[in-house]
């Protein structure tokens, strides 16, 4: 979760560059920057913006926080996350893969930590104090945002789109009536073209499931930790109110488009002269803010089993994705 309080700490810290492509002129060699979509109002390409493709499972996924399964060794693991704002390489190793079946969207973390730390236990409390690991879920209308620390502890919070609220029944979810709700405008990007959000604090995800293993001794640093791992089911039936706005299919089709963010927030950076931010995505957003559906990653879910198309891949010769 980024904070009003984090961006002003941030903010001597970390120098926001525009760093748009050059064309040299054969004839003038003079340096021209490459044309910004005006129509675009946010801070990093849509071309830039990673894809993912998500494998079905048919192998009984257990949540541990283990990612023993064999679809875990299987699945499309990430790239190396970056830093939210410069896209430079982190100074420690996050990775994600996702995983489906007609049940359960599966999310897996793999956190390098040499330090492994976190002080909070109870639920909701201001995870993004901690060094976590988030999720962020979007649909047409509203999104989910899901943080969980090295103890397991886990906050959500469920957002909608304030000029879209009364298109869904969402009022007919006590959780989500106007009285519990507050008003929220993004963190480092307040001028969204859609303007504030409700957030609700009292939604929590149905039938969640959570887990985090520690690879080395929590909180004690007289030893050097492998890192964590988190592993989360999220039931498609939970997802109602992602999915209210456009009717998309729950569980997804062969073929669907999701937009998903995956992210590690730490109370620590990489030493100068590194222009570390503290946070690290799998694709960066330009400005200390991780509300913005726009420049979530694209999960494009796959009917393909993850172990028959590993397989295919052995017997084509091609190197495993």
């Amino acid at each position: 979760m980024l904070t009003r309080k984090t961006t002003r700490r941030l903010a001597t810290r970390c120098a926001m560059a525009a760093l748009f492509p050059l064309v040299l002129s054969a004839a003038a060699e003079e340096k021209k920057p490459a044309a910004k979509d005006t129509e675009w109002p946010f801070e990093v390409p849509k071309e830039e913006i990673k894809h993912y493709t998500a494998l079905r499972t048919s192998e009984k996924i257990v949540v541990d926080g283990n990612l023993s399964e064999k679809s875990w060794a299987l699945a499309p693991r990430s790239r190396r996350f970056v830093d939210c704002l410069t896209g430079e390489r982190a100074m420690y190793d996050t990775r994600v893969a996702v995983l489906w079946d007609d049940e359960n969207l599966y999310v897996g973390y793999w956190v390098e930590e040499p330090n492994v730390r976190a002080t909070l236990t109870q639920r909701d409390a201001p995870i993004y104090e901690n060094n976590d690991v988030e999720l962020f879920i979007a649909g047409k209308d509203a999104y989910y945002e899901f943080e969980i620390n090295s103890f397991g502890t886990i906050y959500e919070v469920f957002f909608i789109w304030q000029e879209a609220y009364d298109k869904c029944d969402y009022a007919s979810d006590p959780a989500l009536e106007k009285s519990k709700l507050g008003g929220f405008n993004g963190v480092g990007f307040t001028r969204h073209p859609r303007g504030l959000r409700w957030l609700s604090r009292h939604w929590d995800f149905p039938g969640a499931q959570t887990a985090v293993q520690v690879q080395g001794t929590i909180n004690d640093d007289s030893d050097k930790d492998k890192g964590w791992t988190v592993e989360l089911a999220f039931p498609w039936k939970g997802m109602k109110w992602l999915a209210e706005a456009d009717k998309r299919s729950l569980p997804p089709k062969d073929g669907d488009v999701w937009r998903l963010d995956f992210s590690r927030f730490n109370q620590y950076g990489a030493p100068a002269p590194a222009k570390d931010s503290r946070g690290w995505f799998l694709s960066r957003h330009g400005v200390w803010d991780s509300h913005i559906p726009e420049l979530f990653p694209y999960v494009h879910f796959s009917a393909k089993d993850v172990a028959a198309e590993n397989a295919e891949d052995k017997e084509t010769g091609k190197e495993g994705k």
